[in-house]
């Protein structure tokens, strides 16, 4: 009996031995680490699969996730057999006019491993690191014959940590909202939720993704980047189980069923960047320039874009405001703010009609301002109405408007409602940007998708919406009532990864033309003056009113709120996160020239009392400009020069729903 359990015993141990060997044999590893060492990527290919793994300083932050895809003309999730690897290094230097950071330095480490699939066809996953960003990507070569791809769906996922909590905002239905517009990237986030949360509408989740891993002892931002006409928009899926997401394609319904889900492309090519930013801080999130590290300018330009602020009538004034009287009026302002533009929104049209708004500019242009005109993208896949409509999705029609427009000298246009993130609909973006530059026009986004490194890929791309925006805040008091936790969710999130046209700072205490009637702002002065540099766009176009320039006794606003708007840039040279936690509180400072901004806003929903470190900013013995809250009411105290005693130990206080301004 001893013999019989002692030869059991051995011939299991044989067996383990012989399938460890075997495992071994079918396993194949590569690992590639950021320049410091902290950030590692660990890439495995084993019994078919292949799976890659992140950890940061010595904590695992993901672990082991899918690669892959399958495509029309193989398999590439399965079946699959490591073949080779190699490492290589980026160290580039470029320059940005339009984004949170002027001059960028990207040092990276990569890896491409080769693998094929079970008939023999090979691709290459690309990773570069860097100190807290991962950038990585499918690139096939031509197989034989075949010089095209279909991608049918990607097996590329997400695997969190358990306890992993989430900052996500949903993927909505396809052709719900206004008009059937949707999805345009303008849900409500929810913050610090458990990975098991369903959605709101059980499609995933849009890019970009917030995860607090370990107890808040790391964060992790997920995006991704480089989306051009060779591809569609993708999103993270619905919670799949212990910590999985997976990337998702468009849903059929998307642009009324127009396009298909499946991006295709030319070979040899490859599919977009995904993005990995990881930080033990919320410093590399909010600081991170990988969207535009990895992607490169798609096409020079010869006109020299201007970037600025704006007036913009139909915030406040509605769609009543589209008329020359009161576009002549937010000119005037636009020049008593020392603005450089107007934007003139749907229906003008119909309501100036084409012949008046050549007036209008002419008029624009003797007030030293420049004009940008509002079209819809129009026009097979929703029901849009406002106009003009079924200019910009016809390339005939689209190069005719637009030569005309340069002929009168508008110099931008806002394109609106376009409701879906298939390639075609990118395709269209692509073609209405680059239609634009060979106009010397600059486009702006709205009811649209995320911008995907789309600052450094088009030179005259301005800005996106594709965010919970200002109208909301007009059109409903909820919104008004949650404007400052949605202002502390934006940087570490949504304006993390690319410039965000949000049209905010209301200095209008009831939103209703004559600053009477309509939604009550729950905010203080101060706060609405930080998002004018906590939100980055490179135009800017505010949601002050004319009556904002009456006198205070009159229902005007304060003139030292007026005054600043009046200063601040709208490019930054850097950007630096000092405090703050999502939808609670922020404080971060931007720098435009040799003058810094700092800037905070309080969600908390009670007066916040901090202690900050601002010796990078400020140092011992400077006079600084600060704006703070006045705790009695809501506007603002203004001391124009403030000694700094102890930089390390800066003492500001926020008003619930309030914030600061600090200029040096």
């Amino acid at each position: 009996m001893q013999n019989n359990n002692a030869n059991k015993m051995k011939r299991l141990f044989l067996t383990f031995c012989m399938a460890a060997f075997m495992m071994g044999a079918n396993a194949q590893n590569a690992k590639v680490s950021g320049p410091d060492g902290k950030l590692s990527v660990e890439i495995n290919v084993q019994n078919g699969k292949a799976a890659y793994a992140v950890d940061y300083d010595g904590t695992r932050v993901l672990e082991d996730s899918p690669l892959g895809f399958q495509a029309n003309i193989g398999d590439y999730a399965s079946g699959l057999q490591f073949v080779s690897s190699e490492n290589y290094q980026v160290d580039k230097r470029y320059e940005m006019n339009r984004s949170k950071q002027a001059f960028c330095h990207y040092v990276a480490n990569g890896l491409k491993v080769n693998v094929k699939n079970a008939k023999g066809q090979q691709f290459t996953i690309c990773f570069q690191v860097s100190d807290n960003d991962i950038a990585f990507r499918y690139e096939l070569k031509k197989h034989k014959e075949t010089a095209s791809v279909r991608i049918m769906s990607e097996d590329t996922g997400f695997d969190f940590p358990d306890g992993t909590t989430t900052f996500l905002s949903p993927q909505s239905d396809a052709m719900i909202g206004w008009k059937r517009t949707k999805p345009s990237y303008e849900e409500e986030y929810k913050a610090d939720v458990p990975m098991t949360e369903k959605s709101q509408y059980g499609h995933g989740y849009t890019f970009p993704c917030l995860f607090k891993v370990d107890g808040g002892k790391r964060w992790v931002l997920i995006s991704e980047t480089g989306v051009d006409s060779h591809y569609c928009g993708t999103h993270l899926s619905e919670h799949q189980g212990g910590g999985k997401y997976h990337i998702e394609l468009p849903m059929p319904e998307e642009n009324n069923g127009n396009g298909t889900v499946e991006p295709a492309f030319a070979l040899p090519g490859c599919t977009p960047w995904r993005t990995i930013t990881v930080g033990a801080t919320l410093a590399p999130i909010v600081e991170t320039t990988i969207p535009f590290d990895v992607v490169e300018p798609l096409y020079e330009t010869k006109h020299d874009y201007k970037f600025g602020r704006g007036t913009w009538s139909w915030i406040v004034w509605q769609d009543n405001s589209i008329n020359y009287e009161d576009q002549v009026r937010y000119i005037n302002l636009a020049k008593a703010m020392g603005f450089e533009y107007v934007l003139v929104d749907n229906w003008w049209d119909t309501n100036i009609g084409k012949e008046k708004i050549e007036r209008l500019v002419q008029y624009a242009h003797s007030q030293g301002i420049d004009v940008f005109l509002w079209y819809s993208s129009s026009g097979y896949w929703n029901d849009i109405e406002q106009g003009p409509i079924n200019r910009m999705d016809n390339s005939i029609i689209r190069k005719q408007t637009m030569k005309w427009m340069q002929d009168i000298g508008v110099k931008g246009i806002k394109v609106d409602f376009f409701g879906g993130d298939k390639q075609e609909t990118i395709r269209l973006y692509e073609q209405i940007l680059s239609d634009a530059d060979d106009h010397g026009l600059m486009v702006i986004f709205h009811g649209c998708t995320l911008p995907r490194g789309w600052e450094r890929m088009y030179p005259n791309y301005v800005g996106s919406e594709a965010v919970l925006a200002s109208e909301n805040i007009y059109f409903s008091q909820h919104f008004c009532d949650v404007e400052s936790f949605n202002a502390c969710l934006h940087p570490f999130i949504r304006n993390a990864v690319g410039c965000m046209e949000f049209g905010g700072c209301f200095m209008n205490r009831h939103l209703h033309k004559g600053n009477k009637g309509g939604n009550t702002r729950r905010t203080t002065d101060c706060m609405e003056l930080a998002t004018t540099v906590l939100f980055q766009n490179p135009i800017q176009n505010f949601a002050i009113t004319p009556e904002n320039l009456q006198p205070e006794n009159e229902g005007g606003a304060p003139e030292v709120s007026m005054d600043l708007i009046k200063e601040i840039p709208t490019t930054w040279d850097e950007t630096a996160f000092v405090d703050g936690y999502p939808g609670k509180y922020v404080v971060m400072a931007r720098k435009h020239h040799s003058t810094w901004y700092v800037v905070g806003v309080n969600a908390t929903g009670e007066t916040l009392k901090l202690t900050l470190d601002l010796s990078r900013f400020i140092e011992k013995g400077d006079h600084v400009r600060i704006y703070s809250d006045n705790l009695k009411n809501q506007d603002p105290d203004y001391d124009k020069s403030k000694l700094v005693s102890k930089p390390e130990a800066f003492n500001v206080i926020m008003a619930k729903d309030g914030g600061f301004v600090l200029i040096k």
